[in-house]
């Protein structure tokens, strides 16, 4: 679950589109609003690459979305974020200016000193922004997320991704040394317990080398990168106000992705336990204890930072602890975004991400 969702509902609809949004209140972001005339995610659908790395324009919201944990020579630690946002004001792609496809570009740098943040907007059928999906490619104006040849090309083997913004850029190179790995039920991901779903599989083996310029400064940078994927109409049920979504690379290598999503009763929880060869173990939402541990006023609201992950089938008790308080995404729709790392039973990095705070 992301903040995508609720940038690309928001966003395309209000900023892009002509006019001020005229959208129900229903879920977070309005993202639990009827998916009517829209296409919705089935049970049992298999999905198939290269094809589904590339666009729905069936479905009313998607995104291409990467989140990198990076270490400089002598240890200093930056995250880093890209992400493409598609939304649909109808179903169907359109020719030019008619199309109703919106786009949203998200990159983000984070140090313990500062976040810097941009954000593009774009409408598609003109050519400045899209996705391709064979041979893999995803652009909004310059920012780009391109496979590097043709090999692997259906696990996303190799990625050249670059962004820039306001005092910052960045260029790495993602190579993948596991397989896509598909969450939920074979890439069928529950949202509710009303049974909102989206289809979601995520690429979280990549290993990064690149470069970040932060004021002018250039660093060489190496470290990990997780790529997610998902697609849906209505993922939310109507009283769902936000999430708290971890990607996690655990020091042994093996890999873990849960979610909270808040709602008026309490939440619905769901998780996925991948290991280092890429076979997944999905958990259910007793197997799974989020524990939000410390609080920062972040943006005037109260973020919980810092939290206790559980999964005690697992063995896994753990803190996680932000590189920077502040990672606050100051976009169109805002939401807390950042490195993370974590200790105790087990240790690693990854990223968390908060909205409807």
């Amino acid at each position: 679950m992301n903040a995508r969702f609720a940038a690309v509902a928001l966003a395309a609809l209000s900023t892009v589109a002509l006019g001020p949004a005229k959208t129900d209140a229903q879920g977070f972001a309005g993202l639990g609003s009827n998916a009517q005339g829209f296409a919705v995610p089935e049970r049992g659908f298999t999905l198939s690459f290269p094809k589904d790395h590339g666009p729905h324009s069936g479905f009313r919201i998607e995104w291409w979305y990467v989140t990198a944990n990076l270490q400089a020579e002598g240890g200093r630690r930056f995250g880093a974020q890209w992400t493409l946002f598609r939304s649909a004001l109808a179903p169907g792609e359109g020719q030019g200016w008619s199309t109703p496809q919106i786009w949203i570009g998200h990159a983000a740098v984070t140090t313990a000193e500062r976040h810097y943040v941009a954000e593009r907007l774009g409408r598609g059928g003109v050519g400045q922004a899209g996705i391709v999906a064979d041979p893999f490619e995803a652009w909004i104006d310059d920012w780009q997320m391109k496979a590097i040849g043709p090999a692997g090309n259906d696990q996303l083997g190799r990625i050249d991704l670059r962004a820039s913004g306001k005092d910052f850029s960045y260029r790495m190179t993602l190579t993948a040394n596991g397989p896509v790995v598909l969450q939920g039920d074979q890439g069928y991901s529950v949202k509710s317990s009303s049974g909102q779903a989206s289809y979601y599989y995520s690429q979280p083996f990549y290993e990064v080398q690149g470069t970040i310029t932060l004021d002018g400064e250039p660093v060489t940078v190496t470290g990990k990168a997780w790529l997610d994927r998902e697609w849906s109409s209505q993922p939310l049920a109507s009283n769902q106000t936000g999430w708290d979504w971890f990607s996690l690379h655990l020091a042994s290598g093996e890999k873990l992705m849960a979610f909270r999503l808040r709602d008026t009763g309490g939440g619905f929880v769901s998780a996925n336990w991948i290991s280092a060869d890429g076979r997944t173990n999905p958990l259910s939402s007793q197997d799974v204890l989020l524990e939000p541990l410390r609080t920062a006023q972040v943006n005037g609201r109260d973020i919980p930072v810092a939290w206790r992950v559980r999964i005690p089938s697992k063995g896994l008790d753990v803190t996680t602890r932000p590189l920077n308080d502040n990672a606050w995404m100051n976009t169109y729709t805002p939401y807390w975004e950042g490195p993370i790392s974590f200790e105790g039973s087990m240790s690693g990095e990854g990223y968390l991400e908060m909205t409807g705070y």
